[in-house]
C-alpha cells in the first residue's frame, strides 16, 4: 500500500512538474521611444507573446510589428510601410537564456538575458539587464534596452534622418502565468 501511494505521488508530481515547467505571457507590453530635436516618436504594442521554459531558463518572444500604436496615424503608416516594412517582415522575435536564473527564489532578482533579437530580417546578439519578480510562480519580467536603427538595415532617407534617433530605447514588461497545454 505504501509503495502504491508513493508511486502515485511520484507520477502526480511529474505531471505537476511538466505543467509548471513553462510560463506564458499572452499580452506582453513593448514600447519604444525615439527622441530628436525635431520630433519625439513613441509607440506601444500590447500584442506580444512570450514563453519561458523554467527548467532550462530559456525565453522566447514573438511580436507583431504592425500592432504598434502611435499617437499619429501618419507615424504608424511610415513605420510599417517605409521603415520596418511589416508586410515583408511582420514579426520581431527574441530567443535567449536567462543567466543564473533561480526559479525558486521569491521576490526580485536582477539577471542578464542573452540571446538573439531578430527584426527586419536581421538577427543580432544582445544582452539585456532584466528585473524578474517571482510571486509564488507568477513571474514578471521588465527592463529597458537600447538598439540601433543601423544594426537592422532599416533605411532612412537622408531628408528624414533628423526626424529619427540613431538609437531607440525599448521598454518591456511581461506578466507570466503557468502554461497549460
Amino acid at each position: 500500500m505504501n509503495k502504491s501511494f508513493l508511486a502515485l505521488l511520484l507520477i502526480l508530481s511529474f505531471g505537476i512538474t511538466s505543467n509548471s515547467e513553462k510560463v506564458i505571457a499572452r499580452q506582453g507590453q513593448v514600447s519604444f521611444f525615439s527622441y530628436t530635436s525635431v520630433e519625439n516618436i513613441k509607440a506601444e504594442n500590447n500584442q506580444v507573446y512570450s514563453i519561458i521554459n523554467l527548467q532550462e531558463g530559456t525565453i522566447a518572444v514573438d511580436m507583431l510589428m504592425n500592432a504598434f500604436v502611435f499617437e499619429k496615424a501618419l507615424m504608424r503608416e511610415h513605420f510599417n510601410e517605409s521603415y520596418i516594412e511589416s508586410d515583408i517582415y511582420p514579426k520581431a522575435t527574441f530567443q535567449g537564456k536567462i543567466i543564473d536564473f533561480d526559479t525558486n527564489a521569491q521576490g526580485t532578482q536582477i539577471k542578464m538575458i542573452k540571446g538573439a533579437f531578430k527584426m527586419h530580417g536581421v538577427s543580432k546578439d544582445i544582452e539585456i539587464k532584466t528585473k524578474i519578480e517571482n510571486n509564488n510562480g507568477s513571474y514578471t519580467l521588465s527592463g529597458v534596452f537600447e538598439t540601433f536603427v543601423k544594426d537592422y538595415n532599416i533605411n532612412i532617407p537622408p531628408l528624414l534622418a533628423g526626424n529619427i534617433a540613431k538609437s531607440i530605447a525599448v521598454n518591456f514588461k511581461f506578466e507570466y502565468q503557468p502554461y497549460e497545454n
